[in-house]
């Protein structure tokens, strides 16, 4: 590992995901959960600046003192922050600002790893620029997922890239999907150590599974369609009785980005609209609909340790953001990639969870309530970022990132 070459690497590609977009584009926060682009790159430098560079370089001093305050997401530890909801009334500093701030924090970064590292991976310096790597990789995600939101609120809808010249000719819709049975036993659950890890994936512990079948792809757009055809926005009896207030207080009636034109649907992409096609992967529907849509079939969300038993052998292989695709492809056999899967696990600490000491601490364990966990990666996600131990989580109303459904049984 060249921590150097890992470090300009994925702060490259949070700068090339950004340079499609105007630079009112990058100023939009279309909702309170999402965040402009240009507060994720100033956010992500600030990670850097105040846990790599003020901390461990000796006379270092900031960039400008106030981005502190601005940048901060929720670190109650460092200090005050900027409500998130404001977040898009930033129009300073400058976008040209930000970069510049990028590039002062980059070199600095470097000259750390140099002096202090050598460039290797030998110290908790080390350890803490990875971690702010792979925080930026999951605001890299964040990004796509928060300008997908704010170009499909737009009247345009304009797209955040071109269409292909040449579209792919459609797939045919796959037919029904084969459930693989697992057999009852006790199993490993979390990050056994050998490589970076949130500390959300540990400690390893023992989960004792009754006998279970999983899905081998996930939900298409056409197995939600007969949902939907099937009056399944309109049926009480298939709903959580939260979400069923959402469906009626929201008016869902199909996934988001989903609109209906003279009988035909049609979906906002980050490529533009274009016609629902039967044979992809469906995408951006909550904990809510996955379970209404799971309790429709005759079937059930996997737990997450279901779902990490089942993946521990599978190849890291599927859609993901480096194909720069960015939507979910034809719905095929494999575990990772596409849409993140719903799991019907609460996001809560593993038996002998202690979070980290100080304000790192904060990143992951004071959000264990009120959240549903999701597994397997997306087509926004990095693929280097994911991996079976991997614990995504939100809201079980969240329809905005790229989330899906897979499907499990008793067996």
């Amino acid at each position: 590992m060249n921590l150097v070459e890992d470090y300009r690497t994925v702060r490259g590609c949070t700068v090339a995901l950004a340079a499609p977009l105007s630079v009112e584009d990058q100023m939009i926060q279309s909702m309170p959960d999402a965040s402009s682009t240009k507060w994720h790159l100033a956010h992500t430098t600030w990670f850097f600046e105040t846990f790599v560079l003020s901390p461990h370089v000796a006379g270092y001093r900031p960039v400008d003192e106030r981005y502190a305050f601005l940048f901060n997401s929720y670190y109650e530890g460092v200090g005050p922050q900027l409500p998130r909801t404001r977040r898009g009334q930033l129009s300073r500093p400058s976008l040209a600002e930000v970069h510049d701030y990028r590039r002062r924090v980059d070199a600095a970064v470097e000259r750390c790893i140099d002096r202090r590292l050598g460039g290797e991976v030998s110290s908790g310096v080390a350890a803490t620029i990875e971690l702010g790597l792979h925080h930026e990789q999951q605001h890299q995600e964040l990004l796509l997922t928060d300008v997908k939101h704010a170009l499909g609120q737009q009247p345009l809808r304009p797209a955040y890239l071109a269409a292909p010249a040449s579209p792919a000719l459609p797939a045919p819709t796959p037919g029904p999907a084969r459930f693989r049975r697992f057999d009852a036993g006790v199993v490993s659950i979390g990050h056994p150590g050998g490589g970076f890890a949130f500390d959300n994936e540990g400690p390893p512990h023992r989960h004792f599974l009754e006998p279970f079948a999983l899905a081998e792809r996930p939900v298409t757009a056409a197995e939600y369609l007969a949902f939907m055809r099937d009056g399944g926005y309109a049926r009480a009896e298939l709903w959580l009785s939260d979400g069923w207030r959402r469906v009626q207080s929201e008016q869902w009636r199909a996934p988001l980005y989903w609109e209906e034109r003279e009988g035909a649907w049609e979906l906002y992409t980050l490529r533009g609209v274009r016609p629902v096609d039967p044979a992809e992967t469906v995408a951006h529907v909550s904990y809510f609909e996955a379970d209404a849509f799971a309790r429709w079939a005759g079937a059930r969300l996997p737990t997450e340790e279901e779902w990490e038993h089942a993946a521990s052998s599978a190849p890291l292989a599927g859609h993901f953001a480096d194909a720069g695709r960015f939507h979910p492809g034809t719905a095929a056999d494999g575990t990772f990639g596409d849409v993140w899967q719903w799991t019907q696990s609460a996001y809560l600490a593993y038996p002998g969870y202690r979070a980290p000491a100080g304000p790192i601490g904060e990143y992951n364990g004071k959000f264990m309530s009120g959240q549903m966990v999701l597994r397997g990666g997306s087509c926004l996600t990095p693929a280097g970022h994911i991996r079976a131990t991997y614990r995504n989580f939100f809201p079980p109303e969240a329809r905005w990132q790229m989330s899906g459904i897979r499907l499990a049984r008793d067996a």
